[in-house]
């Protein structure tokens, strides 16, 4: 399982022309679910995230997580994080996971996330989706587990 997090100071998901998703001040997550994940991964994640300080305190440092600032979670799912560009010019899902698996983890990884008590906003799972963000900073980082 895979996520690229961003600090925003706000971001949307929209699914023809439709916003489904919306936050202010949070954390955009890009989650790719590969094959043979698991739930447990899924929990590794939201824990990570939500406890990751990577938010300014007073002194200017990175030491607060988005639950101590009061921030949103956008989840949408990415199916390309799974794509393997090493050969040739098309990449390669062979390490993607079946729709039915990717939704059913996706969907694992929101209401966990939800649980956490983090306001939560997504995307549609295999929609065509069109997402807007003001990276802050920027600060991104990758997770895997």
């Amino acid at each position: 399982m895979k996520a690229v997090i961003q600090r925003v100071t706000s971001a949307s998901v929209a699914v023809e022309r439709e916003i489904t998703g919306q936050i202010g001040h949070g954390i955009m997550i890009l989650l790719g679910v590969e094959k043979g994940d698991t739930t447990a991964q899924a929990d590794w994640l939201v824990d990570k995230i939500c406890g990751l300080r990577m938010f300014y305190d007073a002194a200017g440092k990175m030491n607060l997580s988005v639950k101590d600032i009061g921030g949103s979670l956008l989840i949408v799912s990415q199916f390309t994080l799974a794509g393997n560009c090493n050969k040739g010019r098309r990449p390669s899902f062979d390490t993607a996971a079946p729709a039915d698996e990717g939704k059913r983890l996706y969907e694992y990884f929101v209401a966990t996330a939800v649980r956490s008590g983090v306001p939560v906003e997504t995307g549609i799972f295999q929609a065509d989706m069109q997402v807007e963000l003001v990276n802050d900073g920027p600060v991104t980082f990758i997770l895997e587990r």
